[in-house]
């Protein structure tokens, strides 16, 4: 059995994990590699697979799949299975709570306070009465809104389907989109970047949210309406944004986001795949494959995730 790795960065460091638990395989690297049997790849060039014909599946290091179907030579008679965890779900839940207690406990007013010198307390509040938005309750945004349940925040969540998860307060359709929308104080977004979630967060839909919400994007940067989210910070609508992906990437240095006084910036971080248990992923999904079981993560290209 042969297994060829292609990513743009660590080669060896998948390599030598894969070995670990696939001993059996043999592991090539790079996109110039013999034809191999399974290909693990994070952002391959196009001409890779043309050198592959003979690929029983494909493997993508990262939750997201969309930059891989863009992709013309993608071989689209070949399994895609995609990232289910990977030790990404952790990750997420600490950048949200990171952010719904930021913003629960008012931090940026009293940071602003301390600025100006003034002593400025607040009233509390509860967790129960801080809705915190989720959109997309696959794996990772699922699991985000078990969490930040489980603390005690009012968590309303939404998806293109009907889903049930306790302790979440579910929607789903255009309807359900609205309602979720006009509830989040923080609104948290993992859907997947497809054509009917490109720029759903539009002008619209910003307005929506209640007055001095905070919007958090730690899915793809292509969901939200760069411009529209701008305006919305600028008149106050929207009070802060949590940015960690963006359409292009990196950042350029000339986009207004980065001296935005109501954006914060993180580069693309806020979940990285681990190496070991991601390769373990990996290694048991091919075995799976070899004996002809069901294997989880598998894309459906049609939609997109």
């Amino acid at each position: 059995m042969d297994v060829v790795i292609c990513t743009a960065v660590v080669q060896d460091a998948w390599r030598e994990a894969l070995a670990e638990h696939l001993p059996e395989a043999r592991i090539h690297i790079g996109a110039d590699a013999p034809p191999s049997d399974y290909a693990v790849v994070w952002k391959p060039p196009a001409e890779f697979f043309a050198r592959q014909p003979r690929l029983k599946a494909l493997f993508s290091l990262g939750a997201g799949v969309d930059s891989l179907l863009a992709i013309p030579t993608l071989p689209r008679d070949v399994p895609l299975v995609r990232m289910e965890d990977a030790g990404m779900a952790d990750q997420m839940v600490e950048y949200a709570l990171y952010v719904a207690l930021r913003e629960f406990r008012r931090m940026p007013e009293y940071e602003a306070a301390q600025a100006a010198g003034r002593w400025a307390p607040r009233h509390a509040r509860t967790r129960g009465g801080f809705t915190v938005g989720v959109l997309g309750l696959g794996v990772l945004g699922g699991e985000v809104a078990r969490a930040l349940s489980a603390f005690g925040f009012d968590v309303a969540g939404w998806s293109r389907a009907p889903k049930t998860i306790d302790g979440v307060h579910t929607e789903h359709g255009e309807a359900g989109l609205d309602a979720v929308l006009a509830r989040s104080r923080v609104l948290l977004c993992f859907l997947p970047r497809t054509p009917h979630t490109e720029r759903i967060l539009d002008a619209a839909r910003l307005a929506r949210l209640p007055a001095g919400a905070a919007v958090v994007n730690l899915a793809r940067g292509e969901l939200i309406d760069d411009a529209a989210l701008l305006e919305a910070l600028d008149r106050g609508h929207v009070a802060r944004a949590y940015l960690d992906v963006f359409a292009q990437e990196p950042l350029p240095a000339d986009h207004r986001y980065w001296h935005h006084p109501g954006v914060h910036i993180t580069p693309h971080v806020a979940a990285l795949t681990d190496v070991a248990i991601a390769s373990a992923q990996v290694a048991d999904k091919i075995r799976r494959f070899e004996a002809g079981e069901a294997v989880g993560g598998i894309v459906d290209p049609g939609r997109g995730y």
